[in-house]
C-alpha cells in the first residue's frame, strides 16, 4: 500500500507540473510605447507568479479595432485610455477592470551626427535642411495626434506638415529616425531612454503644455479565459517595482 500510495502522489505531482508547463500563456496587447518597460514588468510577474506572459506590441489604435473583432488577448495594454473605455462601454472589455497605470511623454529626437540645434525645439523641424520628421500616425496612435498638437502649438506645423513621415506606431517612428530614413522624430520619451535610442541619438522634451495629456490604461478583455490572472497582471503594474521601472523609462506613474 505505501508503494502504491506514492506511486499515486508521483502521478498526480506529475500531472500537476504538466498541465503548469502547458498552461496558456497569459496573452497581452500592448501599446509600443512600453518596448523597453513593459519585459522587465512581464518578467518579474512571471517570477512571482510562475505564469508565462506573451506580450504583443502595437499601435492602440489598431489593437481596439482588432479586440472589436474578438483579437484573442486577455488584457489590453492601451496608450490611450479612451480605447479601453470604449471597450467597457461596449461590452468587450470586463466592466470595472479599467485601470489608469501612466502618461507618456514625447520628445523631439536625432541622431547624434545630426547638425539639428535641439536648443530651437520644434522651430529647428521647420528648416530647409531637414527633410522628414518622423511621427506615429495620428489615426491610430495617441502619441502621433500628441505630435501634431504639439507642431501646432509651437506655430511650426503648416511648414513641417509636408515633411511628416507616419510610423505605423510610435516604435516605427522612433525606427525611421535611427535607421536614417528621417532626420529627426517626434517619439515617445520611453523609447529615447531604451538602450538603443540612448546609444544612438539625443533628444529634447516636448513641454506637456504643448499637447494633451497621454494617459495610458490597461483593460481585461471580456472575452478572456483568464480573467483571475489577468487581474493579477493587471494589479502587478500598480505595484511599487513596476512603477520604478515605468518611472525610469521616462512615464509619470498613475496615483
Amino acid at each position: 500500500m505505501p508503494i502504491l500510495r506514492s506511486a499515486v502522489l508521483v502521478i498526480t505531482f506529475s500531472g500537476l507540473v504538466a498541465a503548469g508547463a502547458f498552461a496558456q500563456p497569459l496573452r497581452v496587447a500592448a501599446a509600443s510605447d512600453l518596448q523597453a518597460a513593459l519585459p522587465g514588468i512581464a518578467a518579474g510577474f512571471e517570477k512571482a507568479t510562475g505564469r508565462k506572459v506573451a506580450l504583443t506590441f502595437g499601435s492602440s489604435g489598431n489593437f481596439f479595432t482588432q479586440l472589436q473583432n474578438g483579437a484573442p488577448f486577455d488584457v489590453f495594454l492601451s496608450a490611450d485610455i479612451e480605447y479601453p473605455r470604449q471597450l467597457e462601454r461596449d461590452g468587450q472589455a470586463e466592466k470595472g477592470s479599467l485601470a489608469r497605470y501612466a502618461t507618456g511623454r514625447i520628445v523631439l529626437w536625432i541622431r547624434n551626427e545630426s547638425p539639428i540645434d535641439l536648443t530651437r525645439g520644434l522651430a529647428a523641424l521647420a528648416d530647409p535642411g531637414v527633410h522628414r520628421v518622423a511621427i506615429a500616425n495620428p489615426d491610430h496612435a495617441p502619441y502621433g495626434r500628441a505630435a501634431i498638437a504639439a507642431l501646432q502649438h509651437a506655430g511650426v506645423y503648416d511648414r513641417v506638415q509636408a515633411k511628416l513621415v507616419r510610423g505605423e506606431n510610435i516604435s516605427q517612428a522612433a525606427q525611421f529616425v535611427q535607421s536614417g530614413n528621417a532626420d529627426a522624430g517626434l517619439v515617445a520619451l520611453s523609447l529615447a531612454l531604451a538602450p538603443a535610442l540612448k546609444a544612438s541619438g539625443r533628444y529634447v522634451e516636448i513641454p506637456d503644455a504643448f499637447y494633451p495629456p497621454i494617459e495610458q490604461a490597461a483593460a481585461i478583455v471580456a472575452a478572456s479565459q483568464q480573467k483571475a490572472i489577468a487581474r493579477q497582471f493587471v494589479e502587478f503594474l500598480k505595484q511599487p517595482e513596476s512603477a520604478r521601472t515605468l518611472t525610469a523609462f521616462g512615464f509619470v506613474v498613475a496615483k
